[in-house]
């Protein structure tokens, strides 16, 4: 499948939700597994916010990337809320949630970009 072909998709979708649920139940176990190579919680952050960006820009081509960036951010905000409960054992972080807006913006932008390269 091309990727033009993928963008709008309902595999496309597919994958943006099911990436979400990942990272949100991965950001709530009490006792997450490992993950491969020792990254630190930022990068963590990074990569799961970068994809959810990425997969939320080919899922919904239509929509203002704006609203994606907002929406991302928000997702990104409520788990540092849900971590702050104690019963999880995990630690909320201020900073995890401006890298997880950070990778959003960047990669939309990258979107953006590739939006624009489309239409000319």
């Amino acid at each position: 499948m091309r990727l033009a072909d993928w963008s709008g998709s309902s595999a496309a979708r597919a994958a943006f939700w099911t990436a979400g649920c990942f990272a949100f139940v991965m950001a709530v176990l009490p006792h997450p597994p490992e993950v491969p190579g020792e990254l630190n919680d930022k990068v963590q952050h990074i990569i799961a916010f970068a994809t959810l960006a990425a997969l939320g820009g080919f899922a919904y081509p239509r929509i203002a990337l704006m609203r994606l960036l907002a929406g991302l951010s928000l997702f990104g905000a409520f788990i540092e809320v849900v971590q702050a409960i104690p019963a999880l054992h995990r630690d909320s972080d201020i900073w995890d949630w401006v890298a997880d807006t950070i990778a959003v913006a960047v990669v939309l932008g990258l979107v953006w970009l590739r939006r624009r390269a489309a239409r000319a």
